[in-house]
């Protein structure tokens, strides 16, 4: 009973003083125990950190008059009973919780109380490198995220490297995927990070959940360009980190020449069809070239005997990438016909693309 009163009492004068001069405690005011800051040995295992938004809720046990939600203020602070205003952001909830109880015991005898997150902060995430729209991005708990063309993705829990990288627009062509970095801040009021290297190649290909840890706000995602394009990539073109529409430009002899969305992984039979297919006559199906530009800058050029009833084959009907040109050629009685400088109806933009790499034969198109 007396210990109720006195709470009483004090939360009274505490209102008192608030009013007439009101004193922040920091956090250097509570030292953290070396073991508080220790670096996890995993991104899952580390604690979550409290910052400015969060809504935390407050109980004690012995003085439940005192108890009650406290919002971090933008300040970093709350306002705590019988104390005043406290600086918590940059604690973990155990941090904070252990310093409540010091802070408290000053006006209460031997404290219990229990420190919960009821309505956390939204997530703020760095996105830099190569991400369609690298920037800082604000993810919630429950919200959609997409990349063009693909499927949208429901959050309900702590967004994810893979959210976040959908959020930004995906992936580009030139990301090194083996070597994400995340950099993270460490616990407590000095500005101390950690920085881990995700390999989202051995998510993708072997669901190693370990690689697409929840982020926290503050994380930041660093995509590196590769320097060499490893023959993973190309299984890549499927999963949910990149668009899952594909422009390929189709020229030549088919009746709707030009710019094409498409499927990822559409096969080269299709994207021809796709076209409208070949011009009966016109057409040299025994000569379809299929130019790429890799991601280091060379040009490859490929030929292929198609089938319209191929089905998807690496060797003869390849799945095509982004900005991949397809060229059906001229048969030997369309070239007899046509004049001899004559170039089968290229898309605008595509000629300097092929001139460029000198690919262009009119002796033989």
């Amino acid at each position: 009973m007396k210990g109720r009163l006195g709470a009483v009492v004090g939360l009274l004068a505490w209102f008192v003083t608030a009013a007439t001069a009101p004193v922040v405690v920091v956090a250097k005011e509570f030292r953290l125990a070396s073991s508080d800051v220790s670096r996890a040995a995993t991104l899952q295992e580390d604690a979550y950190i409290i910052g400015p938004g969060d809504v935390l809720d407050l109980r004690l046990f012995d003085a439940p008059e005192l108890s009650g939600q406290l919002e971090v203020l933008s300040d970093g602070t709350v306002p705590l009973p019988l104390i005043g205003s406290v600086r918590v952001s940059g604690l973990t909830l155990q941090q904070a919780t252990g310093w409540f109880q010091e802070l408290l015991s000053k006006q209460l005898i031997r404290p219990q109380l229990q420190l919960l997150v009821s309505k956390p902060r939204p997530i703020r995430v760095a996105l830099v490198g190569e991400v369609e729209r690298p920037g800082i991005y604000s993810m919630s708990l429950n919200e959609t995220a997409q990349t063009e063309g693909g499927p949208a993705t429901r959050l309900t829990g702590l967004p994810t490297v893979v959210d976040a990288i959908q959020k930004a627009g995906g992936i580009t062509q030139l990301a090194d995927l083996r070597t994400v970095l995340l950099r993270r801040r460490l616990p407590g009021d000095q500005l101390l990070y950690k920085q881990a290297k995700l390999d989202l190649l051995a998510l993708v290909l072997e669901g190693v959940q370990s690689q697409n840890p929840y982020l926290f706000d503050g994380d930041t995602l660093i995509l590196k360009p590769a320097e060499e394009v490893p023959e993973e990539a190309v299984e890549l073109a499927s999963v949910n980190l990149s668009p899952q529409v594909i422009q390929v430009n189709v020229i030549g002899e088919v009746e709707t020449p030009g710019l094409l969305r498409l499927q990822a992984n559409t096969p080269l039979v299709q994207a021809i069809l796709a076209a409208g297919g070949p011009k009966a006559w016109r057409a040299s199906k025994g000569n379809v070239e299929l130019v790429r530009i890799n991601r280091n800058g060379s040009a490859t050029l490929k030929e292929f005997e198609i089938d319209l009833n191929q089905g998807a084959s690496n060797q003869k009907n390849p799945p095509l990438r982004d900005g991949d040109t397809v060229r059906v050629k001229r048969s030997a009685l369309a070239r007899t016909s046509d004049a001899i400088n004559a170039i089968s109806q290229p898309v605008s933009g595509l000629v300097t693309i092929w001139s460029l790499f000198r690919l262009i034969n009119t002796t033989s198109n």
